[in-house]
């Protein structure tokens, strides 16, 4: 509540021509805007000097192996194998970029067991698997595949007896590999459990 002895004050009764005057304000600092325009930004991001085999004189490191070139050590008969996924990371430390590979036989219909490959590419010659993480004579299946900081990391679906319908798998187990004294080690991760 206004005291008796203030005047009223001009902006606690606004005429239409107030309204217009505001507006017309507004409309003149909008328009104005769009004509002036900060100049561009000309900063970049500092980038850190990473010590790369590029700036050290070495050769940049070969391409990951690709699982094309590679023969799997699968009994497919005519039909063939198919590479269901890859991932590819320096699994073993030496610098050199490996190709893991998820490879089933094709199959018309149903799910034929998964092998998991390790495949490296040596100094000369084609690419080749060196390593066999799941063999498909397990009647395994894989899903949430990934290799991640030289860590492979998988889960497994299989059956727990025969009488299990191969659509339906009844065992669910996570795997994580990793390399170690010379070989791929298994073992579970933390917090996984078997269905």
């Amino acid at each position: 509540m206004q005291h008796p002895a203030v005047p009223e004050l001009a902006h606690t009764a606004a005429r239409p021509i107030h309204w217009l005057a505001t507006a017309a304000a507004l409309a003149a600092v909008v328009a104005a805007s769009a004509f002036l325009e900060p100049d561009p930004a000309t900063a970049a991001q500092p980038t850190p000097q990473a010590h790369t085999r590029a700036t050290a004189g070495a050769p940049a490191p070969a391409p990951a192996p690709d699982p094309a070139a590679v023969d799997f050590p699968l009994e497919c008969g005519t039909v063939g194998s198919v590479v269901k996924t890859k991932a590819t990371g320096d699994l073993d430390g030496d610098g050199r970029t490996e190709t893991v590979a998820v490879v089933h036989c094709r199959a018309g219909s149903g799910t034929p067991p998964d092998g998991v490959y390790v495949i490296t590419r040596p100094d000369t010659g084609k690419p080749r698997v060196v390593a066999t993480l799941v063999d498909p004579k397990d009647g395994l299946t894989t899903t949430d595949f990934a290799v991640r900081d030289g860590v492979v990391t998988a889960t497994l679906l299989g059956y727990s007896s025969l009488d299990v319908p191969r659509c339906c798998p009844d065992r669910k187990d996570a795997a994580k590999w990793q390399w170690k004294d010379g070989a791929f080690t298994r073992t579970t991760p933390a917090g996984a459990r078997s269905v």
